[in-house]
């Protein structure tokens, strides 16, 4: 089922200013937050998407993309954040917008009064900061998409101790607060009546477990400085700006806690002799005043190759000629534009004797004063008809 609008699940504007952003999903969240609608998966879907889209429209980078390409600027291949790339988990939702109903606590705990989330986190440390690089692409390479294999430096699971922090398995006992739940349960009055929440044990930070003597290496963390080698799949069509993102591949949680992602910022390297405009592709083409008025062929590249075209006898400045599927594709689509060539006469600074001669005799020609026609389109009038 195609994604809806994040400005209809939001039921905002598009002119939609960051607070009433804000407000419309904190109202929606509220009223499908799972504590809500305990065993409600049509609720947990619809909070699901609320978050989706607020995640998206509150921040200005993926908003902008969003307002430009739609769901494909801002999808796992293209630059979304947790969502598009792999799914976000009721977990994840919950971390990230902490602060929604107010700074600090949990995230519902102003409308709740307690923990967030139903369900403990036994087992799982906090979770890796996100980690952001450059790569920087030629036109081929956007043209074609390619895969990048990348070495990145980031935090990683600590390996003597396997990400625990124990020194070892005998350094490790049942938290006596949660008795190794990994989370605790309050029941607390609020206007809707007494509710049961459950939040993150607060003396094991909900691991349900405690270290009595810590890894020499990661210093009881569980994670440590790395390397690893990522390959990276860059889908055809990318554009400067647009950011890919790889769930499970920042860097690591703390005591065992999941990863944070890799986004992936897209660089394009200026090509010697093309200009990108969109999907389309922009070549000057240099021609002699001899060559226009007679005519001749002439060798043009194209992205990867080189192609003859003809260009007919009487040819005027500013002239544009298409090739058509010689652009870009879309992202994420079956579309390609094309190679738009336009005409420029190059005109000698210097000339010789002889050449002064003959270009008076030119000069004096009744055929070679100017005689423009009604007919005759601009450049911009040109380059309209190619984009209807």
């Amino acid at each position: 089922m195609a994604k809806r609008d994040y400005y209809e699940v939001l039921g905002v504007a598009k002119s939609a200013e960051k607070k009433e952003i804000k407000k419309a999903y904190r109202k929606i969240a509220m009223k499908f937050h799972p504590d809500r609608n305990p065993d409600d998966k049509s609720a947990e879907e619809k909070f699901k998407e609320a978050a989706e889209a607020y995640e998206i429209l509150s921040d200005d980078e993926k908003r902008s993309r969003y307002d430009r390409f739609g769901h494909a600027g801002v999808s796992g291949n293209a630059g979304g954040g947790g969502f598009g790339g792999g799914g976000m988990t009721m977990e994840d939702i919950f971390s990230q917008f902490g602060d929604i109903f107010g700074e600090g606590g949990s995230p519902f705990e102003s409308f709740f009064g307690g923990g967030g989330r139903s369900g403990g986190g036994r087992g799982r440390g906090q979770k890796g900061a996100n980690l952001r690089i450059r790569v920087k692409l030629s036109m081929e390479e956007i043209a074609n998409g390619i895969k990048k294999k990348i070495k990145v430096k980031k935090q990683v699971r600590c390996s003597p101790c396997g990400g625990s922090g124990a020194k070892d398995k005998n350094a490790v006992s049942t938290c006596s607060t949660c008795r190794g739940s990994g989370y605790v349960r309050q029941v607390r009055s609020t206007f809707l009546g007494q509710m049961q929440t459950t939040a993150p044990c607060p003396t094991c930070s909900g691991s349900g477990q405690m270290i009595t003597s810590k890894c020499n290496t990661c210093k009881g963390e569980g994670k440590q400085m790395g390397e690893e080698t990522l390959e990276i799949d860059i889908p055809a069509g990318v554009a400067e700006g647009m950011q890919l993102s790889l769930p499970g591949k920042g860097n690591a949680g703390s005591l065992g806690g999941p990863s944070g992602d890799l986004l992936v910022s897209i660089l394009e390297e200026p090509h010697p002799e093309l200009q990108r405009d969109g999907t389309n592709v922009i070549y000057e083409l240099y021609l002699s005043f001899p060559d226009a008025a007679l005519g001749t062929s002439v060798e043009v590249p194209t992205i990867g190759s080189k192609v003859k075209i003809k260009i007919p006898a009487g040819t005027q400045p500013g002239k544009i000629f298409r090739l058509k599927g010689k652009g870009l594709p879309e992202v994420q689509s079956y579309g390609v534009g094309d190679q738009l060539i336009h005409t420029n006469i190059w005109t000698p600074k210097k000339i010789s004797d002889a050449e002064r001669k003959i270009l008076e005799k030119l000069q004096a020609a009744d055929n070679f004063q100017p005689q423009p026609g009604k007919s005759e389109k601009g450049f911009f009038e040109k380059m309209k008809d190619y984009f209807k």
